[in-house]
This record gives structure tokens, C-alpha cells and sequence, in this order.
């Protein structure tokens, strides 16, 4: 496998409003491993399948973005099971460039990597098939040791480092930075044992805090985050918190408390080349507790907070450039707390960096592809009676509600959540408009349209 060069100087390139700049002439294997999140943290993995339902389709989502990220054409998409066939049909209608699609389950991926580690070498015949694919990059959510592994035995290289990686989504190593850089930061304590973090809350306590939130170094999902009140002993934290080191203790800033009115929630959705960051769109983050159901572009009150847009993507260059120095590539996000205060001044802390496709970046691609100065709107919905992809689909093109793209307006479902029948069980649900209002209202009135009760829920 080829060495990776050393990181040149980053060029910071806004580009709100416009389609992003992706691998526009590079095609990919690329391996949805999402349980790889966690780097060898196998308590974390497990956790995490917990909350997610239907976690082998979660992959799905790819489908429509892959070739728009990778524009070299002759992409492979490997899945843990066949998407749902209307949904296909559909994104083909569009005119969207779909990957080829190779199935290998989780139980194969692990044995796969198993082998990989212990012979340096497997039989499995799917690396046939992709050792002779012309695509010459190999990459998934995260480049972990299996994904690492893979491409040697495949001969193919992959985008980032497994160092530049794992260090990327690192929530430590990224806070370290930032204060070393002077950027605001959380206060913070670690913590390397739950003793350690009854300490912290009290700490908190005594500066006016009532919560605190205690961050793993890697998480994802809201696995590795959880929030605990100050005034109480702590329960007992999982193992899977420590299995990086020590994890981190941080007040949790809320209106009412040390002068702050009110809480947002923007992200910067990122995309690092080897020389250039391009920093595509600026989103809300629909949140409960932290824990992320969907987001929407524009901010509604973007235009309302002077200097907010441009604070925000001067320290998402400051963040962005930090992850390339670690050997990252590809698609990520900042993601940010902001803080509004009483005397109409605010601060914006970077609360983590997602080194990887994450749940924003779906929407906000196929957003800006069809509608690059629109808006855009996506939310999880569950339905409380599983029901065929081909039926959700003509029930939405029926009401004149599915999107249209010679319109750019409508829903765009992104992903379906397959049960184990192959009826769809939950699903992602872009709306694509002219404003922000409109997309809300083409989400909230499809309650109409179902003949099944659906709510909004997080990915779990």
C-alpha cells in the first residue's frame, strides 16, 4: 500500500450555498462497517447495536451519495443487506449514479478481519471480486485495523490513516487543541474512575452548574455521552467509557445559568482534501439531551446574530485543520454549542469534531446537489406498523409530497430501516424547498398522509 505523504499547508475554502467539492474524479470501495465506530472498544460496538434498530440497514443510506462524494464513477458500496428495490428505483430516477452493491454481513466482516489479522490472508470470495475492481481507494466509516488490513490484502490504499483516523475522533485530543489554541472551551475535568468523576460533579456543583455531561474519548450516536446531574452520586459508568483513557467531565451550559438566555446547536458540515477544506453548509442540529434526530439548513437565526456565521467557520478552520494534520480525509463535521447571553453577546464552543460520514452529511449532499441555495429539512421517522417501501413511496407521489427535482421541492427519503420481513420499519426523510418553513411543513403534514400513526425519533 502506498505511504501517505505529509500533510501540506490547508487551504480553508467556505462554500455555503454551493455543491460541494467531493472526489470528483475518484471512485471508492467503500465498506459500511458502522459498528467499526468504536475502534476495538466492543463493549462500546455493542451498545450502540442496542440502540439502533434494524443496525443492518443502516448502510443504506449511502446509496444515494456515494457516487455523488466519489464522482470517478464504477463505485462499490458494500452492505449488510440488499436495500429495499422501490427505494432504488427511485434514487435511479433522479438520475443519480448508484454504486454496485456487495453484501457481506457483520459476522463475515468481523471473521473476515480475524483472518486478515491472524494469517494476513483469507479465502473469502468477495476479495476476489474487489481485488479486481478498477477503484483504487478502500474506505468506511472510520479506517480502522480490519479496513487497514483489507487494503493491503486487496492492494488498494485507503483515504485516510488508521492513526489519522482514530486520533480524529478522538473528543480529547480535539479539546486539548482548542485550548492550546485559545478557542473557548468547556469546563472540564477527567476523570479515570467513577470516584474521579463524583469529584468533578461536585467540583461543578460548587461553580453553579446543576449538570454535567461525562464524554468517552470516541463516541458516536450518544453512545459514549451521558448526562448526570451534579447534586447526586454518580451511577456506576460502563467500562466502555475508560477504554481509551481517561474520559472527560464537562459542565453542561444551560439558560439560566452563568448569564446565558438561550441554546443552539449549528454544525459545519466539512469536506478535507489533501491540500483544501471545504466548508459546504451550516446546519441546526435537532437535538434531545445531545442526542441527534435530524438537522435543517439554514439556522433560522443565522441571519439574526452578527458575526455568528463568521465566528462559527472561523473556528471550524481551526478544527478542520487540526484533522488534517492527523491524516484524515473525506467528509466531516463540527459540531457546536452556542451559547446566547442577556447583553446580546454570544460564544460558540466546538463541541466535538466527527471524523467520518456522519448523520448531517447524507442530507446536506443530496440538498445542495438538487438545490445548492435552498433548504432543507431531515428527521427519523418511526412507524408503529412496518409497511412496503413501494407503498411509502406512492402514498408520498400520490399526495404530490415526494420530491420532484425539476421542482426542487418535496421529500426525498434517504434511507429505509428494513425489518427482518423487509418492510420498512423506520426511515430517513429529507424535505427539499425554497425555505425553511416550507420544508417543516412538508415534514409535519404527512401525518395526514399515512395511513399508520409515525413519530419523530432519533436512530436508535
Amino acid at each position: 500500500m502506498a505511504a501517505f505523504p505529509e500533510p501540506p499547508a490547508l487551504q480553508v475554502i467556505p462554500t455555503r450555498g454551493k455543491t460541494p467539492h467531493c472526489w470528483e474524479n475518484r471512485s471508492v470501495i467503500f465498506v459500511a462497517n458502522l459498528l467499526s465506530l468504536f475502534f476495538g472498544n466492543r463493549e462500546g460496538a455493542r451498545l450502540l447495536e442496542a440502540e439502533i434498530s434494524c443496525v443492518d440497514s443502516y448502510g443504506g443510506r449511502l446509496l444515494p451519495v456515494l457516487g455523488l462524494i466519489f464522482g470517478g464513477g464504477k463505485n462499490v458500496l458494500v452492505l449488510e443487506r440488499i436495500p429495499d428495490p422501490a427505494l432504488t428505483a427511485f434514487f435511479l430516477s433522479l438520475g443519480l449514479e448508484l454504486p454496485e452493491i456487495e453484501i457481506l454481513p457483520r459476522p463475515d466482516f468481523l471473521a473476515l478481519g480475524r483472518d486478515l489479522k491472524t494469517n494476513g490472508s483469507t479465502t473469502h470470495p468477495l476479495l476476489d471480486r474487489l481485488r479486481c475492481h478498477p477503484a483504487k481507494t478502500l474506505d468506511g466509516y472510520v479506517t480502522d485495523e480490519t479496513i487497514s488490513l483489507l487494503a493491503t490484502a486487496l492492494g488498494k490504499r485507503t483515504l485516510s490513516t488508521t492513526e489519522g483516523s482514530h486520533h480524529g475522533n478522538n473528543k480529547l485530543l480535539l479539546h486539548q487543541h482548542l485550548k492550546h489554541t485559545g478557542l473557548p472551551v468547556f469546563p472540564t475535568r477527567l476523570a479515570r474512575s467513577s470516584l474521579e468523576i463524583t469529584s468533578a460533579l461536585h467540583e461543578f456543583h460548587n461553580d453553579g452548574h446543576q449538570a454535567a455531561v461525562v464524554k468517552s474519548q470516541i463516541g458516536a450516536t450518544g453512545i459514549g455521552m451521558l448526562k448526570l446531574p451534579t447534586d447526586a452520586p454518580p451511577p456506576e459508568i460502563p467500562a466502555a467509557f475508560f477504554f481509551e483513557g481517561p474520559c472527560m467531565v464537562q459542565a453542561w451550559l444551560r439558560p439560566g445559568e452563568h448569564g446565558i438566555t438561550s441554546i443552539r446547536s449549528p454544525s459545519v458540515q466539512i469536506f478535507l482534501h489533501d491540500e483544501t477544506a471545504y466548508l459546504y453548509d451550516l446546519t441546526e442540529q435537532i437535538l434531545e439531551d445531545s442526542i441527534h434526530e435530524g438537522n435543517e439548513s439554514p439556522p433560522s437565526y443565522l441571519d439574526e446574530i452578527p458575526g455568528l456565521e463568521s465566528e462559527i467557520f472561523r473556528q471550524t478552520g481551526v478544527a478542520a485543520t487540526w484533522l488534517h494534520r492527523q491524516g484524515y480525509r473525506g467528509a466531516a463535521s463540527a459540531d457546536f454549542l452556542l451559547a446566547l447571553h442577556g447583553d446580546g453577546s454570544f460564544t460558540a464552543y466546538v463541541c466535538e469534531i466527527n471524523a467520518r460520514v456522519t448523520g448531517a452529511t447524507y442530507p446536506s449532499v443530496l440538498a445542495r446537489h438538487f438545490h445548492p441555495h435552498g433548504a432543507w429539512r431531515m428527521r427519523n421517522l418511526e412507524f408503529t406498523t412496518p409497511l412496503p417501501g413501494s407503498f411509502l413511496l406512492d402514498i408520498l407521489r400520490t399526495r404530490s409530497k415526494l420530491f420532484d427535482p425539476d421542482q426542487r421541492n418535496g421529500i426525498l427519503p434517504i434511507n429505509f430501516n428494513l425489518d427482518p420481513d423487509g418492510s420498512v420499519r423506520k426511515g430517513q426523510f429529507l424535505a427539499i424547498a425554497d425555505n425553511l418553513p416550507t420544508c417543516r411543513r412538508l415534514l409535519d403534514t404527512t401525518h395526514q398522509d399515512l395511513p399508520v400513526e409515525w413519530n419523530y425519533t432519533r436512530d436508535r
